[in-house]
């Protein structure tokens, strides 16, 4: 396998659909590393090394940062037009330092293996931004337009499949692993990463066999610079790049210290940090296919400020899990908050990326999810660095909000805010995603619709779900009722049938949707000055 692999003029649809699955599978192995290797997991390794609130938000923005790599990255690729060939090679590398994390238990001391963390994590984020320059553009030209939305949130569904169990099964590994061996429990965590290295590695394979579309020619090579720059003159873009920016810093001021805070202010064990993570991705699995099919059918915009503006509330709501302490309330909470988080994160991620694929011209589509990946990385780098530095700052302050009632004979009072270390940071995260989504609102996409027509389809589509999937057990449990005639699938209707046949239709502009639409009066095809 060379440094140029094989690059094909036009795809058949056989090679398209064998690119697809192979990318899909790529995916699974993607999740495995970023589950393992990344999010609960590597904070909680980083607190076992005696990491502090600081060290914690230097190691959450070295990820984003690492995506800096991406400028000179879109040189790269434009020059060598190879983007198959760049992305293996720069996976490989990102592989191998994760494999020098697994060893650092092994060969330094705690101080010492902090630091060395952070830089392995740095080489690993730095190889990973590479990969990812020259894998946006390649998805761009592989996936059909038309089918973004629902081959994204497939994969991405089958991806969250994998990692729900995966977690579940790491965090009864780690707790048996601290019972067994309670003075060697950092040791747990590198064959954890061992692991994920292993899997990681074998999915460069399917990148291998996945074909590449010829990149669209340009009439002349633009100068460096131009193409960074280009992006920020489309006004559309721009408005867009700004939002995200924001957004990426709102969520990066809280989302790293959300396993510090569960772990220290309210003392949950692991196990119970593990369940609540898993809950989120459950509710996270079962919205992908939804927000999917209505991003195709409306707009990524509409899905993607709903999903925003309900991230913000969940951050806001965070301030409520102690007052000032936990109280009967908290774990119920933590619940609500998680379930929501997941559904809300859902729909973003797939918007999110999915709108600026669609935005970003075809033949300057390096360069333009390049830039954006940019602003993001500086949004979501600055932002825990700052979180760290200050965390420790506000342990010195608390605001407190008390309703008090002094009556002759008895009195009320009622806590209703209290604000301590972290909860700082969630009531101005929260604050800035409300601006965020403000600015979204000056972005224009063709087939934008108001928020409230795709809550209204939304309602409508699991509905149609929840009675699909009670008609089905009907018929299963009573094939034979009478006065009851079966009728083919095809024709609309019910018969028995196996579990695995069973197959929900999805909501079409011709069934419940245009009602919605016309009440609200807000469909704008091909008209953004129409939109919200």
């Amino acid at each position: 396998m060379g440094l140029k692999m094989k690059i094909t003029d036009t795809l058949t649809e056989e090679e398209t659909q064998a690119g697809l699955r192979a990318v899909i599978l790529e995916g699974l192995a993607s999740q495995t590393v970023g589950t393992l290797a990344g999010g609960v997991f590597l904070i909680a390794f980083a607190l076992k090394l005696g990491a502090s609130n600081l060290m914690v938000g230097i190691l959450a923005a070295v990820l984003p940062l690492g995506q800096l790599i991406q400028i000179p990255s879109v040189y790269i690729v434009e020059k060598y037009r190879t983007r198959r060939a760049i992305t293996v090679y720069a996976l490989i590398m990102a592989r191998i330092a994760l494999l020098f994390i697994v060893f650092i238990p092994f060969l330094f001391s705690s101080n010492l293996g902090l630091v060395f963390l952070i830089i392995a994590m740095a080489v690993n984020s730095g190889f990973a931004a590479v990969s990812v320059c020259a894998w946006n553009p390649w998805m761009r030209d592989l996936v059909p337009q038309n089918q973004l939305g629902a081959f994204f949130s497939k994969r991405m569904s089958l991806a969250m499949m994998v990692a729900i169990p995966l977690s579940m099964v790491s965090g009864v590994y780690l707790d048996y692993w601290k019972k067994s061996f309670p003075n060697l429990e950092i040791y747990g965590y590198s064959f954890l990463f061992l692991f994920a290295f292993l899997v990681g590695t074998a999915g460069i394979y399917y990148l291998i066999i996945t074909p590449e579309p010829r990149m669209a020619s340009c009439s002349k090579k633009p100068k460096f610079f131009n193409l960074i720059a280009e992006p920020f003159a489309d006004r559309n873009f721009r408005n867009l790049t700004f939002f995200l920016g924001l957004w990426s810093f709102a969520t990066n001021l809280v989302i790293p210290f959300f396993t510090v805070y569960m772990l220290k202010r309210l003392q949950l064990n692991m196990s119970v940090v593990i369940t609540l993570t898993v809950l989120s991705q459950m509710f996270n699995l079962a919205f992908l296919r939804t927000w999917g099919r209505l991003s195709d059918l409306f707009s990524y915009k509409s899905v993607l400020s709903i999903n925003a503006l309900l991230f913000a509330f969940c951050t806001l709501a965070w301030t409520f899990t102690t007052l000032p302490d936990r109280h009967l309330m908290t774990f119920p909470l933590l619940i609500v908050i998680h379930i929501l988080i997941g559904v809300s994160m859902a729909g973003y991620i797939l918007a999110a990326d999915n709108l600026a694929l669609k935005l970003a011209p075809r033949d300057k589509a390096t360069a333009y999810l390049a830039t954006k990946n940019l602003v993001n990385s500086l949004s979501a780098g600055i932002a825990p660095i700052i979180g760290g530095r200050f965390a420790d700052f506000f342990t010195r302050y608390e605001f407190s909000w008390r309703l008090t009632l002094i009556g002759p004979q008895r009195g009320f009072n009622y806590q209703i805010l209290n604000f301590e270390q972290l909860d700082f940071f969630f009531f101005f995260a929260f604050l800035i995603g409300l601006y965020a989504v403000y600015r979204l609102s000056m972005v224009r996409e063709e087939g934008d619709v108001r928020g409230t027509v795709v809550l209204q389809a939304l309602k409508s589509q699991m509905k149609g779900t929840l009675m699909s999937t009670a008609r089905y057990i009907r018929v299963q449990l009573l094939p034979n009722r009478p006065g009851y005639r079966p009728i083919a699938i095809e024709e609309g209707g019910y018969q028995p049938i196996a579990i695995e046949e069973i197959r929900f239709q999805p909501i079409t502009v011709e069934d419940e949707v245009p009602a919605a639409i016309e009440e609200e009066g807000a469909l704008t095809l091909g008209d953004p000055e129409k939109s919200d």
